[in-house]
């Protein structure tokens, strides 16, 4: 199921052992590289410690939140060595300036869709400057049009070339 972002940040981490919250989700790790959600940064419930939720250890999503075995999942962003170049990047995808091969500028990402299963973003939502949204409307970039990211911009495929058609979409409401 594809979630928007906003819907994903907020949501309560609930234990499967006690059944209760323990801890609120306050942002994604996002790896630039693939465009998958590797974890999320969280807030526990007791300490308010800040800490990081890794993808892998969540066992469902439900509307309210992210189930998890336990509390012991939570770790410290320090010790997560693999995605500690992930987590040192601090990447956001919100706000990213979107440009197409030809250098002509597209727009801003505005939200992004994210599969539940498997954490990987699927589509980026890109805003126009006023001027083109009021013919075009919103964009809707499936991630196979995405041809790189750098720390300034997301790279598509040129919206108007032979092969490729721009899907025109409003973003989709949040569950």
């Amino acid at each position: 199921m594809l979630q928007l972002s906003n819907a994903l940040v907020g949501k309560t981490v609930l234990s499967l052992r006690t059944g209760t919250p323990i801890a609120k989700v306050l942002g994604t790790v996002i790896n630039p590289d693939n465009l998958k959600i590797e974890g999320f940064y969280v807030e526990e419930k007791f300490s308010k410690k800040h800490l990081v939720l890794v993808s892998q250890d969540i066992r469902e999503v439900l509307h309210n939140g992210f189930v998890v075995n336990d509390q012991e999942v939570l770790v410290e962003p320090g010790e997560l060595v693999r995605l500690k170049k992930v987590i040192d990047l601090e990447f956001s995808l919100i706000g990213k300036q979107v440009v197409t091969v030809s250098k002509e500028k597209v727009g801003k990402v505005s939200d992004y869709a994210t599969e539940t299963t498997t954490f990987f973003i699927q589509k980026i939502y890109v805003s126009q400057s006023i001027l083109k949204s009021f013919t075009g409307g919103n964009l809707s970039i499936d991630r196979s049009q995405i041809q790189e990211i750098t720390n300034t911009k997301v790279i598509i495929n040129d919206l108007y070339g032979k092969d490729s058609v721009p899907s025109v979409a409003t973003a989709p409401s949040a569950f």
